[in-house]
Order: C-alpha cells, then structure tokens, then sequence
C-alpha cells in the first residue's frame, strides 16, 4: 500500500453572499449596513481540498491508485492537521466532510481508496470551534477580502516527529506534502522525516505565501516544490522558467509552478528539462478560483503517484485541465466525473455549457 500524508491547516469557510454570482454588491463601508441575502459555509484549507479533490480522481479514474487492478497498489490518504476535540460538532462535520460519497450514478465508493485516515490529526481538547475564514466578495470590483480566526495550538515539531515514527519499520512508500504555512516548524518537520524514514520518504512542499520568511529554506529540503505565481512575482520573477531556473532546490527531483491563464510550468532538476502546458480548453466564466492552486496540486499529486507511466508533460497537462475545470464551478463537486468524461472521450460539464 501506497501512503500520501498531508500535513496543513484545517479551516471552515463561511462566505456572506447576495446568491449568485456568490458575491454581495460592494465591499460595506465602515460603520455601514450591508444586507447579505445568503450564507455559505463549507470546508476549507489547502490540503483538506486536495484531498477532496484527489477522492473524486481515485474513484473516477480506474488504475490510479483505487485498488481496482489486483497488481495494482492502494493509495491510502492521511490528513495531519489540528482540529477541534474529537467529540466536538465541529470535527464530525470536517470528517463528514471528506467521507467519500458517490458522485456518479450506479458507482459506489470505495473506502478502500478514498477514505481519509485521521488517526494522525491532532485534535485539541477544550476547543470546540475550528480554525474559521470569513470572505467577501464584491460583485462591484471583484476583491475578495478574507478575515481569518484560528484558536486552535499549531502542531508542533515533536508531535510531528510522533507521526514520522508511526511508518517506520512498514515498508511501505510514503508521499509526504506541506503546506507550508509555518515554514520554520514544517523545516523541521522535513528533516525529523529524513532521519526517521530516510530515502524511503518523498517529501513536497508547497511556496505559494508572497513574503513569507522561511519557505527558500524549506523548498531546499524537499524533493518536489509547487511554486505560486504570486510568490515568483514578489520576488521579482516575470516569468515561470525564469523562477524555476533561478531558484536552488540541491534536493528536489521537480519544480512546478502554475501561472494563472497561461498554465502551468516544470522543470525536471535532473536533467533540466523544462516542460510547459498552457490552458487548452478557454474558460468562459470564472465562478471560483478558491481552491484552483489546491486543485492543480491534486491533479500532479496524481500523476506523480499513481500514474508513473505517464510522461511528465502528460501529468502537468492533467493538472492544468484539472485546475481550469474547478474555476468554472464553486467548490469541487463534480470534477472527478468531469475528468471521466473527457479521458473517455467525451465532454465535461463546462465543455456543454460552452456548446
């Protein structure tokens, strides 16, 4: 069995809209009054939503990783995040929120591929409420402004190391990922895993924070790093090959980097081979790019793991068909069958709305 450990934080998202397009008219002055007709709230958090993204191609794409192939090896998801205490309401709804359901008619799923293992999540006791993010949208200039909360103790590098020391001695492959959001205990973290694990651990990292000190440092530790646009540009990159050649990884095997409507960018570190693939299908209206970066990141984590016979451009043109299809919708529902549909040979639901 194949094991691919996420390591991030955990938020519940509560949006205030006018209904479509999901967004109330104007940014409300201060001291000012602003009806919001309707309230969404739903999960969050850059690997829970990879995560979900991941269930649906596990039990959409056969082959990849979902255990329908007897020579084939199961890929079994654990998310490391702190949480709520066990008991609380809060933590039954994030768990419920990543329970694998059917999509598809007359497809059950398959807890053997898809469910989420959260034996290693770090749940807080005495706290009741989740890490919560709070958006606003405005219709009249497209801003969207985030008012974040999180009560809840970070996870700490020992408690890390308590789940490093949970797979040694199984023999079994490991895919660990990270956000990246505390880039001086996720360090740390990285180099508990090559002490307890060794080799036998793969180890990527996520550089998507403009500014935020520590995460050079990071993506050197690690074998593959995501890279965001956002952060290429702060550091005064104009261009993806220009980051991608211009930053040191001494470790990684691969560096990717998405760039907005142009696609998305690598370069295998081995051979300096440079690969890109821009976005082939046009986008006809944008609904909700929360969640695109996380998207993508599911589709290589995809081909990385479980499609090992495709070729690298093949994963890359994957993940940027993944990421355009999510923009296209709120959330994430859908976009297993989406991919389905088109590795078939037919067309998504975006594809229709465009005929």
């Amino acid at each position: 069995m194949k094991h691919l450990i996420l390591v991030g934080a955990c938020y519940v998202d509560t949006i205030l809209t006018q209904d479509k397009p999901f967004a109330i008219p104007r940014f409300p002055e201060e001291d000012a009054k602003l009806r919001a007709t309707s309230l969404r709230v739903r999960r969050g958090g850059n690997c829970p939503n990879t995560i979900e993204v991941l269930q649906q191609l596990l039990r959409n794409l056969p082959g990849g990783g979902d255990g329908s192939s007897p020579q084939e090896e199961v890929l079994q998801m654990h998310l490391v995040s702190p949480l709520p205490e066990r008991q609380s309401q809060a933590t039954a709804n994030i768990i419920a929120s990543l329970t694998p359901t059917s999509t598809s008619p007359g497809r059950e799923p398959s807890p053997s591929s898809s469910a989420v293992n959260f034996d290693h999540s770090l749940f807080r006791a005495g706290h009741q409420v989740p890490a919560s993010c709070y958006i606003l949208r405005s219709e009249a200039t497209g801003s969207r402004t985030i008012v974040n909360h999180n009560d809840l103790p970070e996870m700490t590098a020992a408690e890390f190391l308590v789940v490093a020391e949970a797979f040694w001695g199984r023999g079994e492959k490991t895919w660990w990922h990270f956000e990246g959001r505390i880039p001086e205990t996720t360090l740390e973290c990285v180099r508990s895993l090559r002490r307890v694990l060794g080799a036998s651990a793969t180890v990527s990292v996520e550089v998507e924070k403009p500014g935020r000190p520590g995460l050079r440092e990071l993506a050197a530790e690690a074998d593959v790093v995501f890279y965001s646009k956002s952060w290429a540009e702060h550091c005064g990159y104009t261009s993806a090959e220009a980051c991608l050649r211009g930053e040191s990884q001494p470790r990684a095997s691969l560096a990717m980097i998405t760039w907005g409507a142009e696609g998305a960018s690598c370069l295998s570190l081995q051979d300096q081979r440079y690969v890109e693939r821009p976005v082939e299908h046009a986008v006809q209206h944008v609904a909700d790019s929360v969640g695109a970066g996380d998207t993508f990141v599911a589709g290589m984590l995809y081909g990385l793991i479980c499609r090992e016979r495709w070729e690298l451009g093949e994963k890359l043109g994957f993940a940027v068909d993944l990421a355009t299809l999510k923009v296209q919708r709120e959330g994430f529902s859908g976009l297993g069958d989406d991919m389905q549909s088109r590795a078939s040979g037919g067309s998504s639901v975006s594809d229709q709305a465009r005929q």
